[in-house]
């Protein structure tokens, strides 16, 4: 029965994901167009989306979805990244659309993970931690780690480790809200351990 009331839980958790991102409305964007539009972002995000710099996220090969939410948040201030405060202020929908779409089109490259790390992020991973009601991150980031883009979650193949571990670090003391309802980032990243979320920064690193 315990088992059962886990797993219901996990499922659960699993569907309200689903439910808060898949609601995101967003324009077509155009590609081509939102090469030259991103060019103001590879000063942080370097070319094409390759971040060299552990803290700034690469961009390249994350969903067009997931990207246009994240940049209207923080245009909004429902993210709070201070490095980009005011840099989205004139950019119209479309404009986030394009760059989204560009982004959306190149491919990420990986980086190594800590071999001391690996079983434990791969566990965490692939089967999340059930005493504790943790879902799998695969179940939402799918196996690979390339995201459901229909529902707008992200993709994490390749991402930085100190990009994720900061993440997920602020998704646990609150400085990071921007997950929606029921808060499951928070929810789950509250129950990680330091050891644990570098753990599972690390193995995604180098995800494929």
């Amino acid at each position: 029965m315990k088992n059962l009331a886990t797993k219901n839980a996990l499922t659960l958790l699993t569907t309200l994901l689903i439910a808060a991102f898949a609601s995101f409305s967003h324009a077509q964007g155009n590609a081509s167009a939102g090469e030259s539009k991103a060019a103001v972002c590879s000063a942080c995000h370097g070319t094409a989306g390759q971040s060299t710099i552990g803290e700034n996220p690469k961009l390249a090969g994350q969903n067009a979805k997931y990207l246009m939410k994240q940049m209207h948040d923080i245009k909004s201030g429902a993210r709070t990244v201070p490095l980009m405060t005011g840099l989205l202020n004139s950019s119209s929908d479309q404009d986030i659309a394009d760059i989204a779409a560009y982004f959306s089109e190149q491919e990420v490259t990986l980086e190594g993970a800590n071999p001391d790390m690996i079983e434990l992020g791969e566990s965490i991973y692939k089967a999340g931690i059930a005493k504790l009601n943790v879902a799998a991150c695969a179940a939402c980031h799918s196996p690979t780690g390339q995201g459901n883009p229909q529902a707008g979650f992200p993709a994490l193949s390749g991402q930085h480790t100190q990009y994720t571990i900061n993440q997920l670090k602020a998704f646990r003391s609150g400085d990071r809200a921007n997950d929606g309802n029921p808060m499951p980032m928070r929810i789950i990243s509250e129950r990680l351990t330091d050891k644990e979320i570098e753990a599972l920064a690390s193995y995604i690193s180098g995800l494929n």
